[in-house]
């Protein structure tokens, strides 16, 4: 299981980064277009958005996997025992219930109706079922790690009491 995360793990961060710079060259002809050539290019913008939508999801999770995300843990830090058990199984219950019901189950909505009534964008002509994307796919990679929290606090907790006893 381990080996699939990291997996995982690996191709989210590579494609992120592939967006990422997908983005950057977009963003990079879209200014020698405007200001070099004196003629911007139409699609550049809306692309742009697009990628961004995609950078920011997909980059969220990975954040959420480095532990990256702003936090308050002022209290967190205080915490031992059952106390820290506690409030680390809450946030990651609240992790999969945000990532599942409202990225995965409304994002799989969102991909399925835009699909069905055939919305594209008008400069680009993409379809937006595939910028919508990339909502359910954040949702599935943040549900997997809400879980990998879970199991880790678990186990936490689990090692420290087995020390202390022992």
């Amino acid at each position: 299981m381990h080996q699939i995360k990291h997996v995982l793990d690996k191709l989210l961060e590579t494609v992120t980064a592939a967006v990422m710079g997908l983005l950057l060259l977009d963003v990079v002809w879209q200014v020698i277009t405007r200001f070099v050539l004196r003629d911007p290019s139409n699609w550049t913008e809306e692309l742009a958005t697009f990628l961004l939508i995609w950078v920011g999801l997909l980059g969220a999770a990975v954040a959420l996997n480095r532990r990256a995300h702003l936090g308050i843990d002022f209290f967190v830090l205080k915490f031992r025992g059952v106390k820290l058990l506690l409030t680390e199984l809450l946030i990651a219950i609240c992790i999969i219930g945000f990532a599942v019901s409202v990225l995965l189950v409304g994002g799989i909505q969102l991909v399925t109706l835009t699909f069905k009534l055939g919305q594209t964008a008008p400069a680009t002509g993409i379809a937006l079922g595939y910028v919508y994307l990339a909502v359910p796919i954040s949702g599935f990679f943040i549900t997997m790690y809400g879980f990998a929290f879970l199991n880790e606090a678990i186990r936490n907790y689990k090692n420290t009491n087995n020390a202390l006893q022992g």
